[in-house]
């Protein structure tokens, strides 16, 4: 049996996420006739508190929407240096926007607004001028940490006075508002947009959302188009997104619980490093460099027992729950984990 702790996109789809695919009502969703996708559309804005939300294939593409929108060719957009809009999306911030990165880092992966502050460049004659503040929520490579609701507002309101807007990847919101026992609509609150992924924690086969007004989301169905997001009878993938949105939430608390309990079992292990702290939802990062063992190294072994978990650097892993992976899949991961870890340290000491 492979247990697969790799990302929450590995999740299938439900048997009633497939009943919906087949019998959803579809249309030509660039006409804006497809009805599913209308109806994730309205139901999404709904529940973030915006004004309107369109359907992307990717949270690539929503991200680099959210930057489009906000910025203009020449202008610098700040975020955590770990961010996936700087690490993981191929630099369309500068492929498709034509703007600079300007990464800030933050121990956590949560930016706070003094250091934002600081890094804010106005127009001036020898550098490039502050487009837009980015937000990660959560924290991916922070290791799945929440924003706090205050210092979201924090950044927004200094943002707000400084004529800048605020564009939130969250795409875990989710996660962070299962963690902060909030509605994700009081998470997003202040943010100028926001994206979300339906592919991830929430277990959809395929898609993201970005929601903003309604004015942002028109200029936002333009951009899609032009990054070759136009789809047809898209509802066959709406359908499966309104489950995940209507139903999947609550299904995160399981996801978090079983992240809390792999790292409490990991932290017993010798040569595994990590806080069951600082678990705040259904990302664990832990390192392996104590039992003499690189990342690649460690995965590979882990592969080798069906269990898999990629490195993220040369002496870290990370394992991601899901609802694919049932508390006793985590727990034949921590016992694999274990296993793996004594080989390493063995050898080390030879």
């Amino acid at each position: 049996m492979i247990i697969d702790l790799r990302s929450d996109t590995v999740t299938r789809p439900t048997p009633e996420m497939r009943r919906a695919m087949a019998e959803a009502e579809v249309g030509d969703d660039v006409y804006g006739e497809d009805p599913t996708v209308n109806r994730l559309e309205r139901r999404a804005a709904e529940i973030l508190g915006k004004e309107a939300a369109l359907l992307v294939p990717t949270g690539t593409m929503a991200n680099t929407i959210g930057v489009k929108l906000h910025t203009e060719h020449g202008q610098e957009v700040i975020f955590e240096s770990r961010s996936h809009v700087f690490n993981y999306e191929l630099a369309m911030m500068a492929w498709f926007s034509g703007c600079v990165a300007r990464p800030v880092h933050a121990d956590d992966g949560i930016l706070r607004w003094e250091p934002i502050r600081k890094a804010i460049r106005p127009l001036g004659p020898h550098w490039a001028p502050t487009g837009l503040i980015e937000i990660e929520n959560t924290s991916n490579m922070g290791g799945g940490t929440v924003y706090p609701l205050d210092a979201i507002r924090e950044i927004c309101e200094g943002a707000r006075e400084r004529k800048l807007a605020v564009h939130m990847d969250g795409a875990r919101v989710f996660n962070a508002a299962e963690y902060l026992g909030k509605p994700v609509r009081e998470v997003v609150a202040e943010v100028d947009t926001v994206s979300f992924c339906l592919s991830k924690a929430l277990g959809a086969p395929v898609g993201s959302m970005i929601a903003g007004t309604d004015v942002q989301i028109r200029r936002a169905r333009l951009y899609r188009k032009r990054l070759g997001g136009g789809m047809r009878q898209a509802g066959v993938l709406a359908a499966a997104g309104l489950i995940a949105i209507e139903e999947h939430p609550r299904k995160l608390a399981a996801d978090h619980a079983n992240a809390r309990f792999l790292a409490e079992a990991l932290a017993k292990i010798s040569g595994i490093a990590v806080d069951p702290a600082g678990i705040q939802m259904n990302i664990v990062i832990f390192g392996v460099s104590g039992t003499g063992l690189a990342g690649a190294e460690f995965s590979a072994r882990l592969r080798a027992r069906g269990l898999l978990m990629n490195a993220v650097n040369e002496t870290h892993l990370r394992a991601v729950t899901h609802y694919d992976v049932s508390r006793e899949g985590v727990e034949v991961a921590a016992h694999g984990i274990a296993e793996v870890a004594s080989t390493g340290v063995k050898s080390h000491a030879v």
